[in-house]
């Protein structure tokens, strides 16, 4: 598998009690994903909590899992925004280490397909790092539609796109027609070896940073297009699949970590802790995935 086919992680960002930067915790999970099996690694998505972290805190952050990581798998980056002009500045300052960039289309501004055509020509006219795009209309507001990814993927240092539109239809059509060096990845956790099944090639993944070994067997197993093993693997997520999202990301597989003692459930407002329920549920399903006594 080349750079960013696979499975990727989106990182979380462990926090000490005082809400400060974890950063012992965050050497723990990038060495959990390289031994777990994970082919990239995806610092500062969503996952991360990166709207609740200041400018110093993200090069930290990033500083830390170059280091750590030492060139062993291909280093994601995500810099996004809807300050068209703001996102290229800050382009132009990544630091040596990373090798491509995340960004999502404009959130809140709601631009028609023409204006994230725009931004993106843009943005990739600032950087010659490969440049995977994100289109997640349920955090945007708006939709990247199949042509306008298929326009973008034309550009020369787009590589892929990260689809979370969950809309299987829209995903295909970018599938079908798009050029062959361009990657088409699942951004939804529960859709990733259905996706791949259609021709996907691979994931970014919450699931992952609690469960590296499962999901990215399962990954491999489906990118072999062996679908009866990969089916049993992915059968088995499911359950834990939806807790981790039933009282949203990253709250639940924060638990799972914490359990696994990679780092503390501790996140910042305005996320909170799941429910005293939920974190039973997700407790007794980790201890079934990972054979606890």
């Amino acid at each position: 598998m080349t750079a960013f086919r696979g499975t990727g992680v989106a990182l979380v960002t462990p926090f000490k009690e005082d809400f400060s930067v974890d950063v012992d915790g965050l050497k723990a999970l990038v060495e959990l994903q390289i031994a777990g099996g994970t082919d990239f690694l995806v610092v500062m998505g969503t996952t991360a909590e990166s709207p609740t972290l200041v400018q110093s805190e993200k090069e930290l952050i990033l500083k830390t899992v170059i280091e750590v990581n030492n060139g062993r798998l291909p280093l994601v980056y995500g810099v996004g925004g809807n300050n068209t002009y703001q996102v290229g500045e800050a382009l132009k300052s990544v630091p040596k280490g990373v090798d491509g960039i995340l960004s999502v289309s404009p959130y809140y501004n709601k631009p028609t397909q023409k204006g994230i055509i725009a931004h993106f020509n843009h943005l990739t006219d600032q950087t010659d790092l490969p440049f995977i795009l994100y289109n997640v209309p349920g955090r945007t507001g708006s939709n990247m539609l199949p042509e306008t990814t298929l326009q973008l993927a034309e550009i020369k240092n787009v590589v892929a796109v990260k689809e979370a539109s969950g809309n299987f239809s829209q995903i295909m059509e970018i599938i079908r027609n798009k050029p062959s060096d361009f990657t088409v990845l699942s951004g939804d956790d529960a859709l990733t070896m259905p996706l791949i099944s259609c021709g996907a090639e691979g994931v970014i993944s919450v699931v992952a940073n609690a469960l590296p070994e499962k999901f990215s067997e399962m990954v491999r197993l489906s990118i072999q297009h062996d679908f009866e093993k990969a089916r049993v693997i992915h059968n088995e997520l499911l359950p834990i699949t939806n807790y981790f999202f039933e009282e949203g990301n990253p709250a639940g597989v924060k638990v799972a970590l914490a359990q696994r003692a990679v780092c503390q459930n501790v996140l910042r407002l305005p996320l909170v802790s799941v429910s005293t329920k939920l974190s039973d549920k997700i407790h007794r399903e980790m201890e079934q995935l990972l054979h606890y006594a």
